[in-house]
């Protein structure tokens, strides 16, 4: 059995400030706050469809790229996962006992680092190497959801920090894999069953 860790003595006191914060709010913001916080990760779906659309009519090789941005994306979220098992940090809202606006997490849902995070950011570097303008749009709203998720109560900020650390370290590396070898995939999947969605009919 694995004993969770406590990273409240890392930056317990910023995370109280910043929930205590949100409690003082207007509604409203709270509302809003909580549902980006909950669907904002749809927005990235939708900028991976528009990078991917865009790049048909550039031309095979940029297509394969967009393509990879989904998958860019998961293989974040399974880095950053496996963390998870490897820390198993207690939720804050289990470790300090506070009232936040999303009802906490059951027991060995661990918040080290952060899912969320992760996933945003690596969609938002991935789609940054694709297309510079849908990128800078996808990379403050992966900075906002990261920030949302330390004021509904479910991350510390250090669990955001190192979470969207872990997803634009593995966007770079992988895009920057893809792109290598952009031409080879090219012609490889030109030929196949995904040709329909690498070119403009």
């Amino acid at each position: 059995m694995h004993l969770a860790y406590d990273g409240s003595t890392i930056d317990g006191l910023t995370y109280l400030k910043i929930v205590g914060l949100a409690g003082r709010a207007p509604d409203w913001v709270d509302s809003l706050v909580a549902s980006w916080s909950t669907y904002g990760l749809a927005v990235f779906a939708v900028l991976m469809f528009v990078a991917w659309w865009q790049a048909r009519r550039a031309g095979t090789p940029a297509a394969v790229t967009a393509l990879a941005v989904p998958l860019v994306t998961v293989l974040a979220f399974g880095v950053d996962s496996l963390l998870k098992l490897a820390v198993h940090e207690n939720r804050p809202c289990r470790q300090l006992r506070v009232l936040t606006l999303e009802a906490c997490p059951a027991p060995g849902d661990w918040s080290f680092p952060s899912n969320h995070a992760a996933i945003a950011s690596a969609a938002a570097f991935a789609l940054l190497l694709v297309s510079r303008r849908l990128g800078v749009i996808a990379l403050t709203a992966a900075v906002l959801m990261a920030a949302s998720r330390v004021w509904v109560g479910a991350h510390y900020p250090h669990d955001v920090i190192t979470g969207f650390a872990v997803g634009a370290l593995v966007a770079f590396m992988a895009i920057w894999a893809v792109q290598r070898n952009q031409s080879v995939l090219a012609a490889r999947l030109g030929n196949g069953p995904l040709r329909l969605l690498l070119t403009v009919a």
